[in-house]
């Protein structure tokens, strides 16, 4: 891996796998890592010829995951964007899923002209209602989720959810609480209001599984290109990652005009 010092003292780690065609960056959604979740999906035939960023988010995966940090989605888009600043990233595409979604547009929204195309899997729209992790997540006290309401739910889902929580589980329990009130709270523009202003081609993914959904008819309204993956559901980076790959190089196409 490689890292990336935010702050003058944080350590955010990546993979930076080589390719020459345009590089996309990916990021994870709740109490994931892209070190954990894309590997298989980077390393596609749809997809190998681009150059692939995997990031685990600071308070995930590999990264550091400092107390003291806010950890809310406009705190990771403003290092995000520092970081594709300095790998002089002219041009590239991002990916994001679930409530990475919601990072990837506010990244998006700071560096328009250099964007190719945005891809978004079942991504935060909206601020987080009930029903959702990250709301359930935010509802609680932080005091109360660090001290005891992580451990349970760690022990409670871990054979239900064997993936998601061993991902989660190397989390910081502090950063996974704030980042779900940030979810909770939404954005100071709404993340819809960012991806229907954003002036280049888009794609939602939607997992077979999690449809019917409302939102692939009103996306399709305001000219979002739809992609679904076949045999998967929200986590569809590990139930079907060759799909996901395929639906990610069908955006790249629809966005080139192929």
């Amino acid at each position: 891996m490689k890292e990336y010092i935010v702050d003058n003292k944080n350590k955010m780690r990546y993979h930076d796998l080589p390719g020459e065609d345009t590089p996309i960056l990916f990021i994870h959604g709740l109490g994931c890592a892209g070190s954990f979740d894309y590997p298989e999906v980077a390393a596609q035939s749809d997809l190998i010829k681009h150059r692939r960023i995997l990031v685990d988010l600071l308070g995930s995966g590999f990264s550091d995951k400092p107390d003291n940090y806010k950890y809310t989605v406009k705190e990771h888009a403003n290092y995000l964007y520092n970081f594709v600043q300095d790998l002089k990233l002219n041009k590239f595409i991002i990916f994001g899923h679930s409530l990475g979604g919601a990072i990837a547009l506010e990244l998006a929204d700071k560096c328009k002209d250099n964007i190719e195309t945005i891809i978004l899997s079942e991504a935060n729209l909206d601020k987080s209602s009930k029903g959702s992790s990250s709301y359930e997540i935010g509802s609680y006290t932080e005091e109360d989720f660090v001290n005891s309401i992580f451990d349970e739910i760690i022990n409670e889902n871990a054979h239900e959810s064997s993936m998601w929580i061993a991902s989660l589980a190397v989390c910081s329990s502090t950063a996974i609480s704030r980042i779900s009130k940030s979810a909770v709270l939404g954005g100071e523009t709404s993340w819809r209001e960012i991806l229907y202003s954003l002036n280049l081609q888009k794609t939602f993914i939607f997992g077979e599984k999690s449809l019917p959904d409302n939102d692939e008819i009103e996306l399709r309204k305001h000219g979002i290109n739809i992609e679904i993956v076949e045999g998967a559901g929200h986590s569809m980076a590990w139930e079907n990652p060759k799909g996901l790959a395929k639906a990610i190089k069908k955006g790249i196409l629809y966005a080139r005009g192929l």
